[in-house]
This record gives C-alpha cells, structure tokens and sequence, in this order.
C-alpha cells in the first residue's frame, strides 16, 4: 500500500506540474490572451470551492463516485486533444479536469491517513513535490509543440487514475461514512478577518501559478531556467515539510503572519527584480514558508480551534485554494492584459493585505483572552 500511495502522490502532482507550468505556455503559442488564460484556468478553483458544498448537503464521497472521477480525468485529459483550440472546449475540459482531481484527492488522503498515520503522513506526500519536480525537468528538455505536453497530460492522468484505483481497490476503507454536518460551531463571518486572510494568501498565488513562466520568459529568462527556478522552490518547500515539525510547536498564529509578509517580500522581489536570477533563486527559496509552512500552519491552526475538524479542513480546501485560487487566476489574468509590469506588485499588495487581516485576527484574539 505504502508503495502505491507514493505512486500516486508521484504521478497526481506530476499532472499539476504540465497543467501549471506548462499549459499557460502552451495557451500562448495557440493565441490566446491572458485574461483567456486566467478564466480558463479559474475554472478548476471554481470546482474546488462548489464541490465541497455538495458535501456539507449530505453528498458521499465513496467509491462509486470516486471511480466516476477517475473517469473524468482520464475522459477530460483526453478531450484537451480536440478542445484545445477553442477557448469554450477548453473551459468545458478544464472544468471536467477540476472535477476529476478535486474528487479523487480527498477520497485518497483519507485512505492515506489511515493507513500512515499522521506522523508518517509527510514522507508519502513529498513524493507528490518530487513528481512535479521531475515532470518539469523531463517535459522542458522535449517540449517541442504543444501535442507534446497534451501527451504528457494524458499519460500522467491515465497511470494517477490506474494507481487511485488499486490505491482504493486494497483498501480496506468503508463505502459510506456518516458525513459532519455544518454545525455553529464553524462561524464564517464572526472569524471573517482569519478566512479573509488565508484566502487573500491564496489570491496573490494567482499571478505566481497562472503566470509566473510567461512573465519571466518575457524578460528575457529561458524556459530551462524558469522551470529550475520552479523546481528550486519544490526543493525549498520539500526541506521545509521535512524539518517544520518542531517549529509548528510554535504559536501558530505568529506563523501564519510570519509566512503572509514574508509572500508579500517574496512578490515584491519578484517586481523589482524580474532579470536578476540570483534574487529569483532567493524569492523561490521563500516558497518554503510562502506555501510549506503557511499551509501546515494554517490546517493545523483550524484543526486546533475548531470543533468539527474534517468540516474545517473542506472549508480551508474551498475558500482558500477554491474561491481565492479562482479569484485570483481571474485577476492576474486582468491585471497581465493591461499592466503586466505591475502583476507581481499587485500580488505584493494583496499578501500584505493576508497578513494585516490576520493580525487583526491575532489581536482580536487576545484580547478576547483578557
């Protein structure tokens, strides 16, 4: 089991590296604009923040979904064959594929829990940061047209849904759970500054995941050097899961403000410094705290405070990388189609807004306490 769990953390985050880094480029070579390409790729954001409301409604995510997704991933990478040259297609594709990754992770993490526990949880995952590590390194030595990384694309989707579906087949996980309802005890809007934060966090991701190997090929990097730069930051962030056990014994709230302005530094590097590779290498080392830590710490802080745990953890996965994801695709695709030389400004602002709505948060807190 152990062995198939890496496979799969391997080769699901292999199909994020091609879709991430490489489809944006793929889309520019095929004429579409950038806002195109930031609504296209909204439309995964999109399925992660309605699906899990689905969910909350009474919805089971068991194995009869979850094989239905592995269809759809496979179906919908298959359709980016056809659909790719139509911008409506390849929404409708881009949507089929949202759906599919976003069923099959969580179906597969619970799997994964159980079976390694939460301790030996992180050495099966960093084998999802080594797939897309790896995918990058392999796809921009042979990228030559874009049949190329839809090739890839299918190959990866077809061997993820293969090994997901022996993952599930083995396991000895039951069909149907009794769901959490959404109880009071998650209050969205009177904790409104700690959720308005972690999602503008994810918000200034947009201009990084959407468009960070168009901007810099722009000025004058090579794709070679963008995707080591991408791969530097994996490592920086594979270091960090190995050794942040001890420093979440830290106050986890002193680490979600820590890692917010730090992202603000890190766009802000970006901005001024888009030619100078030894400061791109620096800002890529940040991603370490910039999504590693900030992550850990934020799943860890909610599990902490809140009551109905699992419920907590669906809403972080929906309003974060959900909503905040779509909104900031849409927006970095916005912002690159008429001022482009300010994207990485802009993301600088809105992670320093993350970091102010969270230390507003912090100090409602403690006066709370008094």
């Amino acid at each position: 089991m152990n062995i198939l769990l890496a496979l799969f953390y391997f080769f699901y985050f292999g199909v994020i590296g091609v879709y991430i880094i490489f489809m944006p480029k793929v889309l520019v070579s095929l004429g579409y604009s950038a806002q195109d390409i930031g609504i296209i790729f909204a439309a995964t954001p999109l399925v992660r923040f309605i699906l899990p409301m689905f969910f909350v409604k009474g919805l089971e995510l068991n194995s009869k979904i979850f094989n239905s997704a592995l269809v759809v991933l496979v179906s919908s990478a298959i359709s980016f064959y056809f659909w790719v040259y139509d911008f409506y297609t390849l929404l409708l594709s881009n949507i089929g594929l949202g759906i599919g990754l976003s069923l099959i992770m969580p179906y597969v993490e619970v799997i994964s829990l159980k079976s390694m526990g939460k301790e030996n949880y992180g050495k099966i995952r960093l084998f999802g940061s080594l797939g897309f590590v790896l995918v990058a390194l392999v796809l921009v030595k042979v990228l030559s047209d874009e049949k190329m990384a839809l090739n890839f694309l299918l190959l990866l989707a077809f061997i993820t849904a293969g090994v997901a579906y022996f993952v599930a087949l083995l396991s000895d996980k039951k069909e149907s759970e009794s769901q959490e309802r959404m109880l009071s005890d998650i209050t969205l809007l009177r904790d409104y500054k700690l959720w308005l934060g972690l999602a503008l966090m994810q918000v200034s991701f947009g201009s990084f995941y959407n468009f960070f190997t168009i901007y810099e090929t722009a000025h004058a990097i090579s794709m070679q050097t963008t995707i080591y730069l991408w791969s530097f930051g994996v490592f920086a962030e594979i270091v960090m899961l190995y050794s942040q056990g001890g420093i979440l014994k830290n106050n986890l709230l002193f680490l979600l403000q820590l890692t917010t302005l730090v992202t603000a530094f890190r766009w802000f590097l970006v901005f001024l410094f888009p030619q100078n590779l030894y400061i791109l290498y620096f800002s890529q080392s940040l991603h370490a705290f910039s999504f590693a830590l900030f992550h850990s710490a934020a799943i860890a802080y909610l599990y902490e405070i809140y009551k109905h745990k699992a419920l907590a953890q669906q809403f972080f996965s929906g309003i974060t990388y959900g909503l905040g994801g779509l909104s900031g695709a849409m927006l970095s695709g916005f912002i690159y189609e008429r001022y482009p030389e300010y994207l990485f400004l802009s993301s600088a602002f809105i992670a320093f807004g993350a970091f102010v709505f969270v230390r507003l948060y912090a100090k409602e807190r403690e006066i709370t306490r008094m």
